[in-house]
């Protein structure tokens, strides 16, 4: 089966089973969305959305995330990973998004990226869901499915993921292809035991195909 041909089947079956896909995050705002995510770095969705209300409720807007204290910001999020850092991140990043960009969420990739904790995964992230932008966030999710079903040919890196993805999958369908392969690994395409037999795409899937073979 050619690449692009493997693309279509897979994209098809997605479009037509999974017309609905979203982050699994709780926000409201394209603010708290950035919080979210930057929390999100090596955790759960699960974790982040137990502990946001109260930051959330506590600091709602740049101008008072800003003016907290890493210390105070730390006592609402120390039971995510390395919240130490976070703190740290979340407090310099609302303070840049006053200093810089009139306490508004940049869309661009570039910008965001200038933001303290935010890479390039999730400034993906923030222009695809916040921005609908034709943005391909790569997670762990996103790396190991890719090249586990064939989209990707043994990936080294993120960014390299990225670009082969962007290269075959419909700009406009980008941000939901994002979720798609997310949601797939969470609860399909896991990583110690994929769910071959309950898995809609397996038949366009390379891993079933060895695995089949091997049988």
């Amino acid at each position: 089966m050619k690449t692009q041909e493997r693309y279509d089947k897979i994209i098809d079956w997605f479009s037509n089973n999974m017309p609905v896909a979203e982050t699994e995050l709780h926000y409201e705002t394209t603010f708290q969305l950035l919080i979210a995510v930057i929390l999100s770095a090596q955790c759960t969705d699960k974790r982040v959305n137990m502990i946001t209300p109260k930051l959330f409720e506590a600091y709602p807007e740049p101008e008072t995330l800003a003016a907290a204290s890493p210390e105070a910001v730390f006592e609402y999020i120390k039971s995510v990973s390395y919240p130490n850092n976070k703190a740290k991140h979340l407090v310099g990043m609302a303070k840049m998004l006053i200093e810089e960009f009139n306490g508004e969420v940049p869309s661009d990739i570039n910008l965001l990226q200038k933001l303290p904790g935010v890479g390039r995964k999730t400034a993906n992230v923030i222009a695809a869901v916040a921005y609908n932008k034709e943005a391909m966030p790569v997670d762990t999710h996103v790396f190991r499915v890719s090249n586990r079903i064939g989209l990707t040919n043994n990936s080294k890196t993120p960014l390299e993921t990225e670009k082969v993805l962007v290269k075959h999958i419909p700009g406009p369908l980008l941000p939901i292809a994002h979720h798609w392969l997310i949601l797939h690994g969470r609860y399909v395409c896991r990583a110690r035991k994929p769910d071959c037999l309950n898995c809609g795409i397996s038949a366009w899937c390379k891993y079933y195909e060895r695995a089949s073979k091997q049988r």
